[in-house]
Parts: C-alpha cells; sequence; structure tokens
C-alpha cells in the first residue's frame, strides 16, 4: 500500500540504482570467470568496481535516470536507460582502447566485464521499473475487476493507445486483443496481446463481456466505422476513438482524451479534396469579411480561411458572447494573423458601411442568416430583415466598394419552399445573381442541406436530450434530411468560390438522404443506451413550415458538373435586375407595417412555387387557387 499513498523517493531509486549496478558488477566477473575469479583478477576487483560504480553514478545524476516516476514508467523511459547504459559502456570501450593503444598495453576493465555489466544493468534497472509498475497496477486495479477493451489498429497508434490506458491509473482496463485487417500482422502479438482479423472481431464480443472498443487508427473511412459500429452495438460494447495527434497534451496521449464516438463520425464521408493552391491564389494576401462569423458554418469558414494566408480577415456578427468565444480561440491558435472583431448587425446599413469603408473588404463570405424553419415561420418580418434586407445591403455594398467576390452560403430549404425561411433565402438568391448582371463583382450562390453539429440541428438537439434522459423528439417517422458536416461543407464553399465565374448557384454533394428516426436511434445505442428502456424516441408532429424531405433543385432545374465530382452547378431561372429589385424593395418596404400576413403574400408573388406546410399561410395558397 506503500505505492499507493506516495511516489517512491528519488534518493531511494537513485540507491536501488547504484545497488543494481554493484550487484551487475559482482554477477559479471562470477559469470565471466564461472563464479571462481582468479587470485590475479582479484587484485583488479577494487579498481574496476570503482571506476564502474563512479561513472554510473555521474551518467545516472547528468541524465536524472531516478527523476521519473515508476509507477508511469514508459518506453521512453526504457529508452533512456539504453542511451544512458550504453555510452558510459562506451567509455569504458574508449578508455580501454587508449589503454592498451596508447599507455600501458593493457585493458583497464576486461571487455568481458564491460559486455556482462552491459547486459545486467539494462536488464535489472528496466526489470525493477516494470515491477514496481505491475505491481502498483495490480494493487490498484485487481485483474478481475478491469474492464475489457479491443483496440482497433495494432500499429502505432494502437501501441500508442495501449500505454495510455496503461497509464491512467483511475480507471480500469486490460487490453484483450488487436484487431487489424492486415493479414501480416493477424496471428502475432502487439505488447503481449493477440491481433486478430477483422472476421474475428464478434466473436470476441461473444466469448467476452467487452467494455470497450477503441478505435486508434486516425483516419479510418466513415464505412469502415459504420461497420466497427453495427458488430459493437448488439453486444452493448462502447466505441471510442482516438483523437489528432495535434491536440495530444505535449505529444502525448492521455485517456481522457479518448472520447465516444459521435454521429459525426460516422455521418462524414471521405475526406473532400481542394485545389489547396488555387484556393491560396484567390485568398493570399486579401481582406476577407465573413457575416455570421460567429455562427457554426461561419467560424468554421474563419479557421479554414486563416490558414491560406490572407492579409486580414474581419469577422461581423452581433452575437457577442460567441463573437468572444472565436476571438479568444483565434488569439490562441493564431497569434501571429491578421483579423478584425466587428459586432455588428448587417440589417444596420449605417454600421455596415462603415465597415466596408474602414476595412476595405475584397472578398466577403456572407453566411449571417435566420435558419431555424419553425423560428421564421412564426417571425416573418424577421426573416425578411435578415435573410432578404441584411443580404441585400450587403451585396449593394460590395458592388459600391468594388469588392471582387461575394459567395452566398445558402440552403436546400430554397428549393420549392415550403416555409418562410426557405423562400427568404430563395429570395436572396435571386436577387444576388440579379446583381451579379449588372456589377463587375462576382456572385456566387453555395447551397447545401443541414450541417452536423450546428446550432440548433437535429443532432445537437437530440445529444442535450439524451443526457437528459429523453425522451428524443422526432417529428415524424418518416422524415428524411441530408447531412453534412461543417468542415466538409466548408471546404466546399471555398472551392465554389475559387471556381465561380458569377451567377451561378453551387449545389454540393450531400451524399445519401438520413431518416431522422434512424439517426435518433443510433445516437441512443452509441450513448450506450437502450432505446425504449433507457430512454424513448416521441413522434411530435412536422413543425410549421416543415416537409417531410428537402431538394437541391426545384423540379424544372437540372444541374452541370464541375471539375470537382461533389460540386455542381445548378441550372436556374434568371430574373431581370429591375424586375427584382422593385419586388424586393416593395418585400422590405413591408417590413415597418409587421404584418405577417402581407410579408409573406409578398413573398409568394416573388417566389411562385413558395407553397406553405403545416402553416397557418396555407390559407394564401387557397386563395391563389
Amino acid at each position: 500500500m506503500f505505492f499507493l499513498k506516495q511516489n517512491i523517493p528519488r534518493w531511494a531509486i537513485f540507491l536501488i540504482d547504484i545497488l543494481i549496478v554493484m550487484g551487475s558488477i559482482f554477477l559479471a566477473y562470477m559469470v565471466r570467470f564461472n563464479f571462481k575469479v582468479p587470485q590475479n583478477e582479484m587484485s583488479q576487483w577494487t579498481i574496476v568496481f570503482s571506476i564502474i560504480l563512479v561513472v554510473r553514478a555521474i551518467s545516472f545524476l547528468i541524465s536524472k535516470t531516478y527523476a521519473g516516476i515508476i509507477r508511469f514508467t514508459s518506453m521512453q523511459d526504457a529508452v533512456r536507460i539504453f542511451i544512458v547504459i550504453f555510452s558510459g559502456s562506451a567509455l569504458f570501450t574508449i578508455t580501454n582502447l587508449i589503454s592498451y593503444y596508447f599507455i600501458n598495453g593493457h585493458f583497464v576493465i576486461p571487455f568481458s566485464i564491460i559486455v556482462i555489466e552491459f547486459m545486467t544493468v539494462i536488464l535489472l534497472m528496466i526489470t525493477f521499473r516494470i515491477v514496481v509498475k505491475i505491481a502498483y497496477l495490480e494493487i490498484k486495479n485487481p485483474g478481475g475487476s478491469k474492464n475489457k477493451v479491443i483496440i482497433y489498429g495494432a500499429g502505432e497508434a494502437g501501441v500508442i493507445t495501449k500505454q495510455a490506458l496503461d497509464r491512467d491509473l483511475g480507471i480500469r482496463y486490460k487490453v484483450i486483443a488487436f484487431i487489424d485487417e492486415d493479414k501480416n500482422k493477424v496471428g502475432k502479438k502487439l505488447e503481449g496481446v493477440d491481433i486478430f482479423g477483422f472476421d474475428k472481431l464478434e466473436t470476441l464480443l461473444t466469448e467476452n463481456e467487452v467494455d470497450n472498443l477503441i478505435i486508434s487508427i486516425q483516419k479510418l473511412k466513415p464505412e469502415k466505422k459504420q461497420r466497427i459500429v453495427e458488430v459493437c452495438l448488439p453486444f452493448e460494447t462502447k466505441i471510442m476513438t482516438v483523437p489528432p495527434v495535434s491536440s495530444w497534451t505535449d505529444g502525448v496521449l492521455s485517456y481522457n482524451q479518448i472520447k465516444k464516438i459521435k454521429i459525426e463520425d460516422l455521418l462524414e464521408r471521405d475526406e473532400i479534396n481542394m485545389d489547396v493552391d488555387d484556393i491560396k491564389k484567390e485568398l493570399s494576401n486579401k481582406v476577407v469579411m465573413i457575416t455570421g462569423a460567429a455562427g457554426s458554418i461561419g467560424s468554421e469558414l474563419v479557421r479554414q480561411i486563416i490558414n491560406f494566408d490572407p492579409r486580414e480577415i474581419i469577422l461581423i456578427d452581433q452575437a457577442e458572447s460567441a463573437m468572444f468565444d472565436i476571438e479568444i480561440e483565434l488569439q490562441e491558435k493564431y497569434p501571429n494573423r491578421n483579423f478584425k472583431i466587428a459586432v455588428a448587425d448587417i440589417c444596420n446599413k449605417v454600421r455596415m458601411e462603415h465597415a466596408f469603408q474602414v476595412f476595405k473588404p475584397q472578398i466577403v463570405y456572407h453566411a449571417a442568416a435566420y435558419k431555424h424553419v419553425p423560428m421564421m415561420e412564426n417571425n416573418p418580418s424577421e426573416a425578411l430583415n435578415t435573410n432578404v434586407n441584411g443580404s441585400k445591403i450587403i451585396a449593394d455594398l460590395s458592388v459600391q466598394y468594388g469588392v471582387e467576390k461575394f459567395i452566398m452560403i445558402s440552403t436546400d430549404k430554397a428549393v420549392n419552399p415550403t416555409n418562410v425561411m426557405g423562400a427568404s433565402k430563395r429570395i436572396a438568391e435571386i436577387y444576388i445573381q440579379a446583381l451579379n448582371q449588372k456589377s463587375k463583382t462576382v456572385f456566387i450562390t453555395t447551397r447545401f442541406g443541414n450541417v452536423l453539429g450546428s446550432n440548433g440541428s437535429a443532432v445537437t438537439l437530440f445529444r442535450k436530450q439524451i443526457e437528459k434522459g429523453g425522451p428524443v423528439t422526432v417529428t415524424h417517422r418518416d422524415v428524411i434530411r441530408y447531412f453534412m458536416t461543417i468542415p466538409e461543407a466548408c471546404r466546399l464553399v471555398l472551392e465554389a468560390g475559387m471556381m465561380g465565374k458569377g451567377g451561378e448557384i453551387y449545389l454540393f454533394d450531400m451524399g445519401n438522404p438520413v431518416k431522422i428516426v434512424d439517426l435518433a436511434e443510433r445516437m441512443i445505442r452509441l450513448s450506450g443506451l437502450e432505446l425504449d428502456k433507457d430512454i424513448k424516441i416521441k413522434f411530435t408532429g412536422l413543425r410549421p413550415g416543415e416537409k417531410l424531405y428537402e431538394e437541391l433543385l426545384n423540379n424544372e432545374e437540372n444541374t452541370l458538373p464541375t471539375h470537382h465530382s461533389q460540386i455542381m452547378i445548378g441550372k436556374v431561372k434568371t430574373y431581370e435586375y429591375k424586375t427584382v429589385q422593385k419586388d424586393i424593395i416593395e418585400l422590405i418596404a413591408l417590413f415597418n407595417q409587421q404584418d405577417n400576413t402581407d410579408i409573406v403574400r409578398k413573398m409568394k408573388t416573388i417566389v411562385p412555387e413558395f407553397i406553405s406546410k403545416n402553416s397557418v399561410f396555407e390559407e394564401l395558397d387557397k386563395n391563389i387557387e
């Protein structure tokens, strides 16, 4: 129990190491002379003993081999001991050679003694530390009560993961197997643990009550993760992942950094290849303004764009607290990059014009918008003011102040809109496309579906509900949505912005649609909970303005391919600028009246395909008919 209460004092470790050296010298002489040391050799005993002991002691003090905490002994400690002992033995060898060839023709220390002592000291010093570590672990974590773990990946990352588990003394773990799909590794051992093929995973889970499976491979393909999850979930085995090396503390992985796998990890796709050089040419040494910079998409655009060496990034958002957070993040991660924080409302033309005058942006990414469908269905005037009027203000100022490119972030809900939010975004698209016809500024629109983990997204909501114990609320059993991770959406935005010539609406390959109820069920199971036993799913009915499925193109539209397989150009209806301008000015003028019915009626005249669903505004469609 002594080891459980305190660390072994450094002086005690140093003393033990010295005793090991003394014993190794004695053993070297015994082995060398078959336990019968000749009398003439005994006369040299004192000299040899003193030389080796003094050199070892000095080397231990210089290298501080005694300073490590024994119960946390790692491979690095063993390597350090080897280097220190090898250096001392190399010194003995050099001394021997100098003595033999340049002094008296005799060896100071017999070479056989040097070799045997070298091997013995290394073996005993490392063994001592391992024995102490194992004893401590066994006392702290009795073998029978350890959580059983399988590590997926029998490479360097797998070894580091196992070592991290061994070092973590607060939680009981025992790695019972490695899984790897490299046939050359299967059947062998790693760190004393058997390596199995993926085909044996289900058998291992059946025969052992495995608590955790840890995916150690950094860039495992999403479909592989899906396969692993499908095998593990029926056994209630928790799946965890090792974070990127860049997030390790001082380059060392700790157990606390190993997290449960997230639904985002399963829905992501293969990494998107960007034309990094072309994007850098586009953004390098430019002043880039990002509206909605504190939001999910806006903040990720900031993180990605800052790596392309812009002259300056201007962050615009009215969310003070969120802006403070992103400012602190940028100061910590990018202390040498130029960025400016401007807390501002895009609907305030005076404030925004001042921003354009002061910062003189050359490229604008317009991500600021209201996006929650039910909220905007109940507040049409705010959807009008921010999504239409705010977008118009930023677009007009971009033309006025000679912005080179304007990239707007739109949504799949702008296609055949069934709600005010989608209609407001479609109107903004129409205005920006029309404005492109009469300006030198290149206007580009990017349109994609839901992003995983964004503020207020289904994933974020489900996660909070699961943490509270449920129920998890789903609007309808048949609702499907397209999902994309925030980083990949932003990568495609940068790519589309780079290739755009003006007036295009770029559509992103959103992958396969996902049933929301399946998403909820998967998240519940990944949390280690049992559906209908630990937590329930509650169907609440479609919300105002919501439809069962989203589209990226309306029925009259088609697409053209681009050089990027995941980006297409939508062939959409074009509008004459003067007509659009007149309609939108009339629409914006309705804001002051605060009559939601009049606002929505005008929206429907601008966007004839806007047919309300699950909304009080369905009456307006009946009147049109």
